[in-house]
């Protein structure tokens, strides 16, 4: 015989059913989105553009092989990377993305410099962010012009065994070429004081160090505290670090328009810049800021600074065997 009214312990069962149903779909529409970057290398304002739900992975792309790193990757929804660790990643497992957006999106450089890259990979890569290289002295006004025209004051004897250079061998080897003097390589190698790219700022303010070239972003907050420090943008050009998004092939693609659609904000855009970082994006606002009279400011490389500035496509074996016996050859004076 079926029972026509339920236990009570039935009846509370059956209840529960719908709360259930409701915090499931409450959590799932509040599901943690993970994004994978390296820490030091991003300003926090841009950090603070992420939605509330994503969730920040702290991870060294130059340690990959640390099982700790291999997780956080494969377990993330977006990554952020620069130029210098494209060569780490596994293209496999990220979506084409650049297609999400209008064609027009992208500025000229971008787009450029996108075109360097193997089909496979460009279509997978969006510019975020362009960072330039920035030069840092400290108490050597007498520096100041040398500095702001050309990469030669770098040779001056004065600066033998003070100047903080960056890790990466690329990056000197392409400045010594701005260098009008004969063995400028060897000549620059010999002016190092060390090389180092995580806490270079740290040993110019204490140390003998009186030079340090310097990601922008990195070292803008110590230009407001420390006195004995200007920054300088050669006119013949920096380096520049180019910033890339990836998204996984699972993830939902309205999210990822959603927050690059936030910065056509005039706001975030100016505060993005006055962090050192530059978006790469044909929003004519965006695009003032490479613009800059550097008469009426001092921060910020100029027009012509952007203009003569360079980027760093990948390298083939051959051409990366070529730089390693260069580097080797330039004995050091």
């Amino acid at each position: 015989m079926i029972r026509k009214f339920s236990t009570r312990r039935e009846f509370l069962n059956y209840g529960k059913l719908p709360l259930l149903f409701l915090l499931n779909s409450c959590s799932n529409s509040s599901k943690k989105i993970n994004i994978s970057l390296q820490n030091s290398f991003y300003p926090q304002f841009l950090k603070d553009t992420f939605p509330n739900n994503w969730q920040i992975e702290n991870i060294n792309f130059n340690k990959l092989n640390l099982e700790k790193n291999k997780k956080k990757l494969s377990n993330s929804d977006f990554v952020l990377i620069n130029d210098g660790w494209i060569n780490s990643i596994n293209f496999e497992s990220f979506q084409s993305i650049n297609n999400l957006f209008p064609n027009d999106k992208l500025n000229n450089r971008s787009i450029e410099f996108l075109n360097s890259y193997k089909e496979y990979q460009s279509n997978k890569l969006f510019p975020i962010g362009i960072v330039p290289y920035a030069v840092i002295i400290k108490n050597n006004k007498d520096l100041i012009y040398d500095a702001s025209n050309s990469w030669d004051f770098l040779l001056a004897r004065k600066l033998k065994g003070k100047i903080i250079f960056p890790q990466s061998r690329r990056i000197i080897m392409s400045i010594s070429k701005k260098i009008s003097t004969k063995n400028s390589l060897s000549k620059l190698k010999g002016q190092a004081m060390l090389f180092d790219d995580q806490n270079s700022i740290n040993w110019l303010i204490n140390s003998q160090a009186s030079v340090a070239i310097i990601p922008y972003t990195q070292c803008i907050k110590y230009l407001k505290v420390d006195s004995r420090l200007s920054i300088f943008f050669p006119n013949k050009g920096v380096p520049l670090i180019w910033n890339f998004l990836l998204s996984k092939l699972e993830i939902n693609n309205q999210i990822l328009i959603d927050w690059i659609k936030s910065f056509e904000n005039r706001s975030i855009i100016d505060k993005l810049a006055n962090k050192g970082w530059y978006l790469p994006f044909n929003n004519e606002y965006a695009q003032e800021k490479y613009n800059i009279n550097i008469k009426k400011n001092n921060f910020g490389p100029s027009k012509k600074c952007w203009e003569n500035s360079w980027s760093f496509p990948l390298l083939n074996n051959e051409q990366k065997l070529n730089l390693e016996n260069l580097w080797n050859k330039s004995l050091t004076p």
